[in-house]
Parts: C-alpha cells; sequence; structure tokens
C-alpha cells in the first residue's frame, strides 16, 4: 500500500478495460493475442492520455497468463508508460453457486499476481454473469440480474471467503476493494459497511461504485446518503455517473450513462468527503455506451480538478 503524499498531478487514476471486449468479433480471445496486438489496443488507452491501466478480468485476466506471457504484458505496459496500480475482477463471485470454488482460488491467483507486478489493490465482487435476460437489453441493468439469496449461511460463507482473500492480501501488502452491486451483499450502504465489519480485516474495504445502484430503474438510497455512510470504509474505487429521471405521479424511474461532472452523482462532494476520511487509494474511471473510452478521459480530467494541489 502507498505511503506517498498524493495530489492532483501524481493521483493514480487509470482506464478501465470494460470498454473493450475480451472476445473478438471472430471469436477469438484478447487472452491469446499476441504482445503486437495487445499494443494496439492499449495504445488507444495511452493516446486518449491514460499513464494508469486496470486491466480488468473481463478484458484479460494476467493471472491466468503463463509466467513468460505476462512478463511480456508488462513489458509492453511498460514501454509505452503505463502502470497497474490495481486490477478489478468481474462476475466472479466466491459464492457463486456452480463456480465458487473456482473462483476463490482464482482470486488468490489473481492476488498473488497484483503483488508481483506491483499493484496496489484488488477489486473482488458478489455479481454472478449477466443472464440471458440481461444480455438482451439494450443496458444490462434495466433487467433483474443474480441475487445473493437471503440465505445466513451463504452470507457466512462469503465472509469466510473474503476474509481468507483479505488476510492473504495483507500478508502481500495489497489492499482488497469489494465492489457495490445490487442485490449482493454489497449492494447498499448500510449492507456494505455491515459486511466489511463483519470482515473485519483492516486491509479489507469497500469499492463505493455506487454509480451500478443509481442506476437502477427502480427506487434507491441517495446518493449522498450512501457516501456518508461508506466513505470511512473506501479502498480502490470505481467511479462513474448517470443521469436518472423519477417522475412518482407518472411512475417512471429512468436513466442513462453520462460524465461524471453531469451526472446525478455530485462527485465533487463525494470526492471530498472521502478525502476528509483520509482516502488515498486510486480511482478507476469506468463508462458504458458511446466512445467509453473519451468518457473516461473527460472522467479522469475532472477528478484532477477535485483533488489536492
Amino acid at each position: 500500500m502507498t505511503t506517498a503524499i498524493r495530489n492532483r498531478d501524481n493521483w493514480p487514476i487509470a482506464a478501465a478495460m470494460v470498454t473493450f471486449p475480451g472476445t473478438l468479433p471472430d471469436g477469438s480471445s484478447v487472452q491469446n493475442q499476441s504482445v503486437e496486438q495487445w499494443g494496439k489496443t492499449l495504445g488507444q488507452v495511452v493516446d486518449a492520455g491514460f499513464t494508469e491501466l486496470d486491466p480488468t478480468d473481463s478484458w484479460l485476466c494476467l493471472a491466468d497468463l503463463s509466467p513468460e506471457r505476462r512478463r511480456d504484458f508488462m513489458a509492453l505496459t511498460k514501454s509505452i508508460g503505463l502502470t497497474i496500480p490495481a486490477i478489478s475482477t468481474a462476475r466472479r463471485s466466491v459464492i457463486d453457486p456452480e463456480r465458487g470454488d473456482e473462483h476463490l482460488a482464482y482470486s488468490h491467483r489473481l492476488l498473488e499476481t497484483a503483488a508481483e507486478i506491483g499493484c496496489e489493490a484488488v477489486s473482488f465482487g458478489l455479481f454472478g454473469p449477466l443472464t440471458p435476460a440481461q444480455k438482451a437489453e439494450l443496458w444490462f441493468w434495466t433487467a433483474d440480474g443474480v441475487k445473493n439469496p437471503d440465505d445466513p449461511a451463504t452470507y457466512k460463507k462469503a465472509v469466510a471467503r473474503i476474509r481468507e482473500l483479505g488476510l492473504h492480501a495483507a500478508d502481500l501488502g495489497l489492499e482488497v476493494s469489494l465492489e457495490m452491486y445490487e442485490d449482493t451483499y454489497i449492494g447498499t450502504a448500510d449492507g456494505t459497511v455491515k459486511f466489511v465489519n463483519d470482515v473485519d480485516v483492516p486491509c479489507v474495504g469497500a469499492n463505493a461504485d455506487i454509480g451500478n445502484l443509481v442506476r437502477l430503474h427502480r427506487p434507491v438510497e441517495h446518493w449522498l446518503s450512501m457516501i456518508e455512510k461508506l466513505a470511512p470504509y473506501l479502498k480502490y474505487w470505481h467511479v462513474k455517473n448517470y443521469m436518472r429521471v423519477e417522475d412518482k405521479a407518472q411512475n417512471l424511474i429512468a436513466s442513462y450513462p453520462t460524465s461524471m461532472a453531469l451526472g446525478i452523482i455530485n462527485y465533487r462532494i463525494a470526492i471530498q468527503k472521502a478525502l476528509d476520511c483520509g482516502y488515498k487509494s486510486a480511482f478507476l474511471c469506468e463508462h458504458y455506451g458511446g466512445d467509453g473510452l473519451t468518457v473516461c478521459a473527460m472522467n479522469r480530467d475532472y477528478i484532477r480538478t477535485l483533488l489536492p494541489r
């Protein structure tokens, strides 16, 4: 974990690779691409002005590359001026009813990989794969997804497995950040605070990705209330924003992605509250729809204006 003093000029703000598919139009996988092909994609990230990258395992699973291929990837990132402050997992829940054990083993490998390449943090979540109904929608969050069961034994298992990962991370000098996502045990501010306290490992905290919640076409807690509860627990933070429209008379709730500065969450307030609570971790810029990379770059520049000089 970092001890360096951070300011708006050196704070790590990474590009998420969720804007790039892991499976290419011809059916091949990014996992099997050549270094040159990886370079063509990462060149776009550099051209957008980023100096930090989160590979995001929906794009590339660093932990599943051979040691030689992983060294090649890291040599590529270094050669084009990219560093990796943290890595995020996507839809690899350690309590998945079919693949939970597999995901737990992968998560341990990812922690080892993160330490090997010099990361500060790894983000884990308890959300499952997209359902067929979600895949059929323009915006997947408008359809119900996999829910964590209302079952004390499964909750206890989730806490135990995240604690196991947290203790491993602590041994490696890493943070663990738990990504908020609807209908999971960390799908509300109160639930996230409870879960982090139940895990009770100092390096484990909250990834307050409340953009995942304000985009839902259903009632949700006000963003400011969530941030006030979560600020003392924040670790590596995924940030994005949405416009949200509510019309109770018409029984209407709708949302769509937009830049951090224009959306319903006021990040000027949210980030200041995090800083007031001692937040020192990296940020990850995400965006869905349109030219997501360009919007992420806009968001990066906006974030820098909110950080201390």
